[in-house]
């Protein structure tokens, strides 16, 4: 395989630049308000779709950009960078893995039907994957689609699904043959206005207020076989190729978060005084700057190194799992340094660092928990 050519910086920093100005404009004066809110709202998808910021890499056939992965990185690293975390959050599920299940796995018909609304915002996408018995361990999922003729009827309850809410249709992962274990797993498209499918509440969380995060509920569902994605039994194996790339972007995120956190201290440091003079005179202020500096480029280093790797499909399972481990330690370490350095501020909600550390606490745990990262990226080296 021929390496793809990657952008160049300047072509990164136009675009860059034209998510950052959306942002200011559109975003930032109104997302506290949605934080108090606890969730943003349907007509900031449309939004997003009209400026070019959702699916850019879909390939023009299906109403995308054929832009470079590299650009979709960018909207999540800047929307995280901003600190609206639960936005980066929905725009990544969206964009970076509904979209990518979709046009790797779906028919024609699937394609032509969902991607171009999902580039416009016209439809909002979902996957539901976690079950209240069932996190990062699918295997241990208990939702069943028992076939009857031609059509599929799903039974069963998912927690903790992003864009829940505002979701048009779901991926759902589905038990086809419970005796077959991973075999037997099956994937479903499920349009949100069949009868049967019920949203739960929008679940409360310690960060990501404004997050659309919701259980699902599936009473006797009826679909048909074309809504399958993937083929009968192969549902295991298509999440474990798709998660690659989920895991990648959790760490593109959190790579911009910390960013987002390290550029707002900073700007605290050199006003804040103490003892009459500014905070970041004092060595331990300098010295913990410094090290966070480090921890950062370090990680947005591996980030870039997998994204290229992900661009050429080089980026192994295990890659991508040891990127979220190391991105997303690095986020939770880097909000609680900066937090610190605020003091008393920054337990006070006025402050955004008060708001990145709470939402840096879920990416250890969504997309795999930090242990099982471990545990993946240890069968590489050791094997089970």
């Amino acid at each position: 395989m021929s390496e793809k050519v990657l952008l160049t910086v300047e072509e990164k920093e136009l675009f860059r630049d034209t998510v950052c100005k959306f942002l200011d404009r559109e975003i930032e004066p109104y997302y506290e308000d949605w934080e108090q809110d606890e969730l943003w709202p349907r007509k900031v998808w449309k939004q997003l779709g009209e400026n070019g910021f959702l699916c850019v890499d879909m390939p023009s056939e299906y109403g995308g950009y054929d832009a470079s992965f590299e650009l979709s990185c960018v909207v999540t690293e800047e929307i995280a960078r901003a600190g609206y975390g639960a936005l980066a959050s929905g725009v990544s599920v969206h964009s970076d893995i509904v979209a990518s299940y979709i046009l790797h796995l779906g028919s024609e018909q699937q394609k032509q039907k969902l991607l171009p609304k999902m580039v416009s915002g016209d439809l909002v996408g979902a996957i539901a994957m976690t079950e209240p018995g069932a996190g990062s361990d699918l295997q241990g999922m208990s939702t069943s689609a028992v076939k009857e003729g031609d059509d599929y009827i799903i039974n069963g309850q998912k927690m903790f699904i992003t864009n829940g809410q505002h979701c048009d249709f779901i991926i759902v992962a589905t038990k086809t043959d419970p005796k077959l274990g991973a075999r037997g797993m099956t994937l479903f498209i499920v349009d949100c206005n069949l009868e049967g499918f019920e949203r739960g509440r929008n679940l409360e969380k310690i960060g990501l207020h404004s997050g659309d995060t919701s259980e699902l509920f599936f009473q006797d569902v009826c679909v048909s076989a074309n809504d399958n994605l993937g083929g009968e039994g192969q549902g295991f194996i298509n999440l474990m190729n798709e998660l690659p790339r989920e895991r990648l972007i959790l760490g593109v995120g959190s790579v911009g978060a910390a960013q987002g956190m390290l550029e707002e201290t900073v700007s605290y440091v050199l006003e804040r005084k103490v003892f009459d003079k500014p905070l970041s005179m004092f060595q331990n202020t300098r010295y913990v700057l410094a090290e966070i500096k480090t921890e950062i480029e370090l990680n947005r280093a591996l980030v870039e190194k997998y994204v290229s790797r992900y661009v050429n499909g080089e980026l192994t399972p295990g890659e991508a799992s040891l990127c979220k481990l190391a991105a997303s330690e690095m986020q939770g370490r880097v909000a609680d340094k900066c937090l610190q350095l605020f003091g008393g501020y920054g337990y006070m909600r006025e402050y955004k660092i008060s708001r990145a550390f709470l939402d840096a606490r879920v990416q250890r745990i969504y997309g795999g928990t930090s242990e099982i990262m471990k545990e993946l990226i240890s069968r590489d080296l050791v094997g089970r």
